[in-house]
């Protein structure tokens, strides 16, 4: 009874914070910046997580396995995922405009996995025999932290190709207040060498930012895309180990297993166009939105069909 007024709580609590960040986080997107307005997303985003490590937490120790067996709390930890990105990548570059990019997701992810379009499947059953291993914490947290990174890092590559396609920067400049800002040169500068665009032109100002901008998205979707390719690898790898220990056979051909596959080589292709100095950031960032999509089919789309091996991941399970 505890456990479920604890979760019955925890997530009324976490949805109703996210519904409140919504409109703030659009508010200071579309209109303009409020140091009080930013603060208060930002403590709201903190709460989510701590919310959502305690439903995670909560169901642990209850029913005495890692939270992963079936599709509502898969998706809760992937919200818990991109939260922790969210995070890392604001305490190591304090970035307005990357942090900005990743709140989206954020919220969004957070929002959906504590609304009641889940209620269906919130309720923990036995787990089946295939999931009864020591294998369901490395297989499926680490395909998930891949998820999670490999989304926020195409979030940021399709921010690029926006940004590489329009004429005028329409999010980014809130009444030119960024445009007449001093800028740093990337990481490899001194704090001395700067630029104070005020001497310059509006014209070569605003393609200077645009340009240092879609740089900045480029390297940090590259190194964020880096990490999820990385947990990916992980998981696709113990995932045969676990499954041939339960089904006899590393590979299966399951449509999970299928499209899994098929998003790692997409990203692979994204990887490989990244460490070709010939290839434009415009080519990486279009590959990138491709596997962007490809993870949502693989994660949802499948689950949707009910189809394959992986059918205790399904809505109506």
């Amino acid at each position: 009874m505890l456990f479920f007024t604890f979760e019955h709580i925890l997530t009324h609590i976490s949805f109703s914070i996210v519904s409140i960040l919504i409109p703030i986080y659009f508010r200071i997107l579309l209109v303009d910046e409020i140091i009080e307005l930013s603060d208060s997303l930002e403590r709201g985003i903190n709460a989510g997580f701590c919310c959502l490590t305690g439903l995670l937490v909560n169901r642990w120790i209850h029913f005495s396995h890692f939270p992963l067996s079936e599709l509502s709390e898969s998706l809760i930890f992937l919200s818990w995922g991109f939260s922790i990105i969210y995070l890392v990548l604001y305490f190591k570059k304090k970035n307005k405009q990357l942090n900005s990019i990743i709140k989206i997701g954020v919220i969004f992810t957070q929002v959906f996995a504590t609304s009641n379009l889940l209620n269906q499947i919130h309720k923990s059953v036995i787990l089946v025999p295939a999931l009864k291993s020591q294998w369901l914490m490395m297989h499926v947290s680490m395909t998930l932290l891949g998820y999670a990174s490999l989304l926020c890092g195409s979030l940021l590559s399709v921010t690029l190709l926006v940004i590489t396609f329009q004429k005028r920067l329409m999010i980014f400049s809130k009444s030119n207040f960024l445009l007449n800002k001093t800028f740093y040169f990337g990481n490899n500068k001194k704090k001395n060498e700067k630029i104070n665009f005020q001497s310059t032109s509006f014209f070569s100002t605003r393609n200077f930012y645009r340009y240092q901008l879609i740089q900045q998205l480029d390297h940090w979707s590259y190194r964020v895309i880096s990490i999820g390719f990385f947990f990916l690898s992980i998981g696709i790898l113990s995932g045969a180990v676990w499954a041939n220990e339960a089904w006899g056979s590393y590979w299966n051909w399951d449509p999970k297993e299928t499209w899994a596959f098929i998003t790692w080589i997409i990203f692979t292709i994204y990887l490989h166009t990244q460490t070709n100095t010939n290839s434009n950031v415009k080519n990486s960032a279009i590959v990138a939105v491709i596997g962007f999509f490809l993870i949502w089919v693989c994660y949802f789309g499948i689950n949707l069909l009910e189809i394959g091996l992986h059918s205790y991941g399904s809505f109506l399970f």
